[in-house]
């Protein structure tokens, strides 16, 4: 593996940070002063100055950079891997800007691989232009959903249409109004094999029987720059055949093929994230003096300084090589090294908000700062894709089998 930028990640990633210094931190606080006034707090990509920032992004060539199809930047894996981790130090605003936010870049993955061309014209190039917004809704409030074969919400053929019942929950973004499609996914075939029983459907927002019944909170927080987490009932819910994505039984292979690049884009902006922490904690220690001496000739704060530069360049190697892995030898190569970032990324990023928050002291805990919410972030990271545990099981399996295998 070549650790070195090529020329297109360099000039990207130039334009990127100079994006970042001249537009975005500099609407951080715009952003905040905006959706308190928005009638309705949900749609906060209705904010204005999101709406400049978008242009902006445009005019300079950071649009859709998430995606590796010519509907994209054409990107690979370990190109889009660094600029990801740029966009995460400004997790609420800078991916939105650039249309790369989730969950549209999954869903917008999923229907440029598995959709109709039909459904590409009507959800896709929307959602490619930032003129909608979607959900995916797998998590089920009545089920172990760390188990995806658990999904219990069904999707029944009635001759030219599907009709949809179930429950689901932590549905993120679905809370705005502006996400005007939900990718449904639940079982067509009880009876069929354990990993065949599922469907991915769409669903429209506006379809009768769909309900958003509340927002749901994280740690307290609302999290509506998210378009907020949302529980869902789908009652008798009819959707014409032809929104079946892919063919029937094809529901969990599809959610396992969206799943692996999501992890990747989501350990790297937690990664951005860390590394924005760590700046703000050794800020804030030069200019803090407590017991005759300033916090950064602490012992322990330099511990956590050190501890933590040595943590964020090991997840981002990590995170680096399954990508590579990915772009090289396919997603399914890189299983062990996608598990591996999804383990250790939230716990590491965890970890270095805990200290900053520490070093602010007070401060840490209040909206003076983006630390107690970016904390919120990091600790839902370690459910989001499947939790800690799943993955851990998952993995140690593997490591038992190849330790069973005699090496010649």
């Amino acid at each position: 593996m070549d650790f070195t930028y090529d020329a297109r990640t360099e000039d990207l990633r130039g334009r990127l940070l100079d994006f970042m210094t001249d537009h975005v931190y500099p609407a951080e606080a715009v952003f905040e002063e905006q959706l308190a006034g928005l009638e309705n707090r949900w749609a906060w990509d209705s904010a204005p100055i999101l709406t400049e920032l978008r242009e902006a992004a445009r005019q300079q060539g950071l649009w859709n950079l998430f995606l590796p199809s010519e509907r994209g930047a054409g990107l690979t894996n370990q190109q889009y891997a660094p600029l990801a981790e740029i966009t995460g130090r400004s997790p609420h605003l800078a991916p939105a800007s650039l249309n790369c936010a989730a969950p549209d870049t999954g869903n917008m993955e999923l229907l440029a691989q598995f959709g109709t061309g039909s459904q590409k014209q009507q959800w896709l190039e929307p959602l490619l232009t930032g003129r909608i917004r979607s959900s995916f809704a797998m998590t089920e409030p009545d089920v172990a959903s760390s188990d995806a074969t658990n999904i219990a919400t069904r999707i029944e053929r009635d001759g030219d249409h599907y009709v949809i019942n179930g429950r689901k929950w932590w549905i993120t973004g679905a809370m705005n109004p502006n996400a005007r499609i939900f990718v449904v996914m639940g079982k067509t075939d009880p009876g069929a094999d354990r990993h065949r029983q599922q469907s991915m459907i769409l669903v429209p927002r506006d379809t009768p029987g769909v309900r958003v019944v509340r927002g749901m909170r994280v740690f307290g927080y609302d999290d509506h720059e998210h378009g907020g987490h949302a529980e869902l009932s789908f009652d008798d819910a009819r959707v014409p055949a032809t929104n079946l994505i892919g063919e029937e039984g094809d529901g969990f292979s599809i959610a396992q093929a969206r799943l692996g690049p999501g992890r990747i884009h989501h350990c790297m902006r937690a990664i951005g994230l860390a590394e924005r922490a760590l700046e703000l904690l050794c800020t804030r220690v030069r200019e803090r003096v407590a017991f005759g001496k300033p916090l950064a000739d602490q012992g322990v704060v330099r511990d956590w300084i050190a501890e933590s530069r040595v943590r964020i360049e090991q997840l981002r190697l990590l995170t680096l090589k399954a990508a590579w892995l990915m772009d090289t030898q396919g997603n399914r190569a890189a299983h062990t090294e996608i598990q591996a970032i999804k383990i250790a990324t939230p716990s590491v990023v965890q970890w270095i908000l805990d200290k900053a928050i520490q070093a602010h002291g007070g401060g840490g805990l209040s909206q003076d700062f983006p630390l107690a919410y970016a904390y919120a972030l990091a600790r839902m990271l370690r459910f989001v894709d499947g939790p800690d545990e799943v993955h851990k099981d998952a993995l140690a399996r593997r490591e038992l089998r190849r330790s069973g295998v005699p090496r010649t």
